[in-house]
């Protein structure tokens, strides 16, 4: 056992515990506090495992569960960018990717090199596994404001059509989970829990 290895390893072990202080803006189901990023990663790889029968061909749910428990880590450095935040989404790329080269590479160079692609797969979405793990991604925060009786989209006046764009890779890359989204959807306007656009055709 090499200790300087050892000593890495427990190093990038003590800092990814800053991702508990992460605080995002989704509320627990419920409606208690919001939930910090660490419990988000730990809530898809859940959820990876536990709808791993509507993975479709050619997606490595293992590797779907490694990227989901480290593709928030960055935000130890970088915070978490509210999806819906026009101005913060335009460096997030930028800050993101600084973030992953300081954190990853606390780990011993295979490590890091390893846990750094994982990232980067997440990142990119090109493959069928990446995009399995982000419809996850996309689909947790519907269900957490859903349980919240609007949630998030209400504190900040979300609407059907930001949260349909928000959502949009679900039909590729998880197309049998993408009825019950729309259904989910449909429910929350029906409900009151999430508004339609304006029609811009009744505005003076």
């Amino acid at each position: 056992m090499s200790i300087n290895r050892l000593t890495q390893q427990i190093q990038f072990i003590i800092e990814i515990d800053r991702l508990k202080l992460i605080l995002r803006q989704t509320l627990l189901t419920d409606g208690s506090r919001r939930e910090n990023s660490a419990e988000h990663s730990w809530h898809l790889a859940i959820m990876a495992m536990s709808l791993a029968e509507y993975a479709p061909l050619g997606v490595d749910i293992s590797q779907a569960m490694k990227m989901l428990l480290i593709h928030d880590l960055v935000e130890i450095d970088a915070g978490d960018t509210f999806c819906y935040d026009v101005q913060g989404n335009e460096n997030k790329a930028h800050r993101e990717a600084q973030a992953a080269l300081r954190l990853f590479g606390l780990l011993p160079a295979d490590q890091g090199q390893e846990f750094h692609q994982l990232w980067h797969e997440f990142e990119a979405g090109k493959t069928p596994t990446a995009k399995f793990a982000a419809a996850l991604d996309r689909i947790q925060p519907l269900l957490h404001n859903q349980q919240t009786q609007g949630g998030t989209w209400r504190i900040h006046g979300i609407r059907r059509d930001q949260v349909m764009k928000r959502v949009a890779p679900v039909e590729t890359g998880a197309p049998e989970l993408w009825p019950f989204v729309l259904q989910l959807i449909d429910d929350s306007v029906a409900a009151g829990y999430l508004h339609e656009a304006p029609d811009i055709n009744t505005q003076d």
